[in-house]
């Protein structure tokens, strides 16, 4: 008899084998629960044993002693950081170097995505004490919550005013750039009022990656640490239905390509100017990721102490110890 699980997860495309159970285990029967938004906290989550978790807030989890969640490294969500920095569309604002001095909004202070953008400012010498920082919803249609998470700082790191969406902020002045994962509405059409800060963000993400050989991560796969006190052969079983998921949606992807006019450009392109195997999983593989984030973690002022690798992950994808 398979042991079952529920998984939560966002609707990322390649999951579509696993979802649909193109692909399976004799051991394991994962069920998958699409989310909008991530389980806070798996491990006092009643409803899964498993999910796509924020890798920031796993190694705060890690960094507190709370020992209730296991990530593994298989990172589900992966992706250029340069794209999601916003601007109007007749700002003057080009590079991001000129962001020093600036305004700038974020969807949520210690966010995986938004640590990772930080990180590319300070590569181009933008430190968080050199702009002014106000966190807050990005449109009306988003809900008020405190995106600050503890990390406000009067004069630096605030809220923005009167909680207004960021979008209004940008369009009005008070706000010179924006950073965010997902656009806002509309975003897509001709004519919309913003546009990305980079002209050419695919060119820069292609020098960032030539310079630190690798892809940034922002969520992994988190299991309950008590259902693998019984079952530690779960690690692996999950972590190889995730990846052959991803991989047989590549295939598939390659052959329907049609769906839009240019992906098949789009995919040609990404097959050929980044190596085989970006997207591996894998403690090893990924290791020169996770030190930088941990490294990131630390000087932006998210995490008192920079946490070696080692530290934050104890198992790897084929389950065996780290260490």
């Amino acid at each position: 008899m398979s042991l079952r699980l529920r998984i939560a997860l966002r609707d990322w495309d390649y999951m579509t084998p696993l979802v649909l159970g193109d692909v399976g285990s004799d051991k394991l029967d994962l069920v998958v629960d699409r989310v909008g938004t991530l389980v806070s906290h798996l491990g006092k989550d009643p409803d899964h044993e498993v999910a796509e978790i924020s890798f920031s807030r796993y190694c705060q989890l890690r960094h507190d002693g709370d020992e209730t969640v296991v990530a593994i490294p298989n990172f589900i969500m992966r992706g250029f950081r340069h794209r999601c920095i916003v601007t109007t569309a007749d700002s003057d604002i080009t590079t991001l170097s000129q962001l020093a001095g600036k305004r700038i909004g974020v969807t949520g202070w210690r966010d995986s995505g938004n640590t990772w953008t930080r990180a590319a400012l300070r590569r181009e010498g933008v430190e968080v004490a050199d702009a002014k920082w106000f966190a807050g919803r990005l449109t009306d249609a988003h809900p008020i919550t405190d995106r600050l998470d503890g990390f406000g700082k009067p004069g630096l790191i605030e809220a923005c005013p009167g909680e207004r969406p960021m979008v209004d902020l940008l369009r009005e002045g008070e706000l010179d750039a924006i950073f965010t994962p997902f656009m806002p509405s509309g975003y897509f059409e001709p004519g919309a009022p913003f546009r990305q800060l980079l002209p050419d963000f695919r060119g820069e993400e292609r020098r960032y990656f030539a310079d630190v050989g690798y892809v940034p991560g922002m969520h992994l796969i988190g299991i309950k640490a008590s259902i693998l006190a019984d079952n530690p052969w779960v690690i692996f079983e999950i972590s190889r239905l995730i990846d052959e998921s991803r991989s047989m949606w590549t295939e598939k992807r390659r052959k329907y390509a049609e769906t839009t006019p240019w992906m098949f450009d789009e995919m040609l392109k990404t097959s050929r100017e980044l190596p085989k195997g970006w997207d591996a999983s894998g403690f090893e593989v990924n290791r020169n990721m996770i030190e930088d984030f941990a490294k990131e973690l630390h000087v932006q002022g998210i995490m008192n102490r920079h946490m070696a690798p080692e530290e934050l992950f104890a198992y790897d994808t084929d389950g065996s110890r780290i260490g």
